[in-house]
């Protein structure tokens, strides 16, 4: 197996989709199989944007892309895809992340391997990239975010030394990275209420919800995400309210939420908050699999929140 560094425009005219599928031509067909069930980062190419690395997912099987001749799709594991807690820019200290595009005196190569949509990343490479974009102690730069005890804070800063593929797969690290890319991508407002409320400490009140769950083999991608109140993700995970065709239009289960309830919890309007960033905008299939498969479901009992 190997790891590799896979080219994504958020706007490419192929059927990508990083936490789902890579489209690729014939050309990079052996590179891909050889990382099927192992490890690749996404990287953003220069006349794209300015993400650089931005991403880390694992490749689960190569298939024909059908009615296409000539490409392939490489699908992702389901609940591999990691977006970084930071976008890690193409030269690091001046210098390239990938051996492959450097000169021998450090200074970054041009074109030919830099232009390649699919590149092999030594093993080594690919973990001081995943180390510099989710870093070994976030949970514990998380847990220590608003706190101004010193102490908590140094004990905060040493961190059980984790492998970067343990790190990857555990679920308590997962959340905590998702939580802070979704909340920072909403910067910190209810995207439903449209409220931005913190506590006396000034801790964000805001929740990162997962659009299709991750035992439905949701992903962890932003746009799997909603930030919401305490409240709207309990409502949104039993399907009292879910999100229109159209993707701003709340929707609500009128018979099971009091009118009272709406007024008070949804924006006026009865439109979606956006993100900052339009690329991290809930994607139309994760909204229509939960329309399809939680909304109007929920079976009334005592303890809703409004009770």
């Amino acid at each position: 197996m190997a790891k590799l560094v896979l080219l994504h425009k958020a706007d490419s005219i192929y059927d990508d989709e990083p936490d789902v599928v890579y489209d690729f031509p014939r050309t990079y067909l052996k590179a891909v199989e050889s990382a099927v069930g192992d490890w690749v980062v996404y990287y953003e190419p220069v006349k794209a944007g300015p993400r650089g690395y931005f991403a880390v997912a694992k490749i689960s099987e190569i298939i024909p892309k059908p009615r296409t001749e000539g490409r392939y799709l490489a699908r992702i594991e389901p609940g591999s895809f990691l977006p970084f807690d930071r976008e890690i820019p193409r030269l690091w200290g001046g210098r390239p992340l990938e051996s492959a595009l450097m000169e021998p005196d450090g200074t970054p190569k041009h074109g030919g391997v830099v232009q390649s949509a699919v590149r092999i990343l030594p093993g080594h490479e690919f973990e001081k990239i995943v180390n510099i974009g989710l870093p070994q102690n976030l949970e514990q730069i998380e847990a220590a975010r608003y706190t101004s005890d010193r102490a908590a804070f140094e004990e905060a800063a040493a961190p059980f030394e984790r492998p970067v593929l343990e790190r990857l797969t555990r679920r308590p690290y997962r959340d905590v990275a998702f939580r802070r890319r979704v909340r920072e991508a909403y910067d910190y407002r209810c995207a439903i209420s449209g409220l931005q409320l913190r506590n006396g400490g000034g801790r964000p009140e805001v929740q990162a919800a997962h659009i299709r769950p991750v035992e439905s083999q949701g992903s962890d991608s932003v746009r799997n995400g909603l930030a919401l109140s305490g409240t709207l993700h309990w409502m949104f995970d039993r399907g009292l309210i879910s999100i229109a065709e159209d993707r701003e239009t709340i929707l609500v289960s009128a018979n099971k939420v009091p009118a009272d309830v709406v007024n008070r919890l949804i924006s006026p309007g009865g439109k979606l908050i956006s993100p900052k960033d339009p690329r991290d905008a809930p994607h139309p299939e994760n909204l229509k699999w939960h329309r399809e498969n939680v909304f109007g479901t929920f079976v009334p009992e005592p303890g809703a929140p409004w009770e």
